[in-house]
């Protein structure tokens, strides 16, 4: 496919076939890793809690990245297949880059009970259909690719063309083990009251629910706490992770690594949560002072080496015409030498009286 500028993009797709439906777990499920264009990625489901009204979906990028210094332009359609009448079908279509602060993107599909109505054909014998559209690209985010692009994928229904692959269900997988699901049904707010937050705590709930999904037994963790420390507790991990998620690789400086190991030593100590999970992004960020100083003395002496060379070669240069003034100025030399007596300039003059 191209866009009106000429760019091409080659959009592969990945199905999601979850059979069985009403038998998984639908708190913590999400397809197995599937490559596109030399990435990996998933689909996940969002957790069906009792408080859950929509079925929403999420595409979330599923390879060993660091949590800096990396960077992913993809355009995509998600899309919850209609059984029954693919006009019928939900698509999500979007164009996002994922980082190492932004690793899914999701959306809700449509409202619960329409999805859990065999009627509506989304849902049938018990068998749901999930599609992926999924173009990496190294071109810079735009607006008018994705209008001549995406929307020119149609959800497919029975006939596929392009490189695809199938997934079904019996080969799904939860993001944890049932340990961990297990009692994951509470929710953030079901032990904290957002409206008691201040509006800066309130920008940290965002990512603390999202961690909480993935990682429920920060909630149990809190269960027997008091409301006083559950506050203190999730507000302390919220600084950790808005740190994380807002500071630049740039602005790692000694005075930013000492606030994070100030917030982290805070946290790590005395709140009580496993944080095996996010230790590793803390020390990672906490290395990237040293991997700066020895990027700038890299760039210092980068620097040195093409000034000496661009020195080098203004010298070259200055050397080349001097040696050519040299040539002619011998060549001129011999010239004058051709026929030419040397005399004694402290001799005296004299005369002959004789002649």
């Amino acid at each position: 496919m191209e866009n009106q500028q000429g760019t091409s993009l080659n959009f592969e797709t990945f199905t999601w076939k979850i059979e069985n439906f009403s038998k998984q777990n639908t708190m913590n499920l999400q397809s197995k890793k599937f490559q596109i264009q030399g990435c990996k990625w998933r689909i996940h489901l969002y957790p069906l809690k009792k408080d859950v009204k929509h079925f929403s979906l999420y595409l979330m990028v599923a390879d060993s990245l660091p949590p800096y210094g990396w960077g992913r332009n993809t355009y995509f359609k998600l899309t919850l297949i209609n059984q029954v009448d693919g006009n019928k079908s939900v698509v999500k279509e979007t164009l996002q880059k994922f980082n190492g602060g932004h690793r899914s993107w999701g959306s809700p599909f449509l409202n619960l009970n329409d999805f859990l109505d065999s009627k509506q054909g989304y849902l049938v014998n018990n068998t749901c259909i999930i599609e992926a559209h999924i173009c990496v690209s190294d071109v810079a985010l735009n607006t008018n690719i994705q209008n001549e692009n995406l929307n020119n994928i149609a959800p497919t229904n029975g006939s596929r063309s392009g490189k695809q692959e199938i997934e079904s269900s019996d080969e799904s997988e939860t993001h944890s083990s049932t340990k961990e699901v297990q009692g994951s049904d509470l929710t953030l707010r079901d032990i904290l009251d957002f409206e008691k937050l201040g509006n800066e705590e309130k920008t940290y709930v965002p990512l603390l629910e999202e961690v909480c999904i993935y990682h429920p037994s920060l909630i149990r963790s809190q269960k027997k706490k008091s409301d006083l420390f559950k506050v203190w507790a999730f507000i302390s991990l919220g600084k950790v992770l808005h740190f994380l998620n807002t500071t630049k690789v740039k602005d790692m400086n000694e005075d930013a690594c000492n606030q994070l190991c100030i917030l982290w030593d805070e946290l790590n100590k005395s709140s009580g949560f496993d944080l095996t999970w996010l230790e590793p992004h803390v020390h990672n960020a906490l290395g990237v002072k040293v991997q700066l100083e020895r990027t700038l003395a890299l760039k210092t002496l980068q620097n040195s080496v093409v000034a000496m060379e661009i020195k080098m070669k203004r010298l070259r240069g200055e050397l080349a015409a001097t040696e050519a003034e040299f040539e002619v100025a011998r060549k001129a030399l011999i010239e004058a030498r051709k026929g030419f007596t040397e005399i004694d300039f402290n001799a005296t003059l004299g005369y002959d009286m004789f002649r």
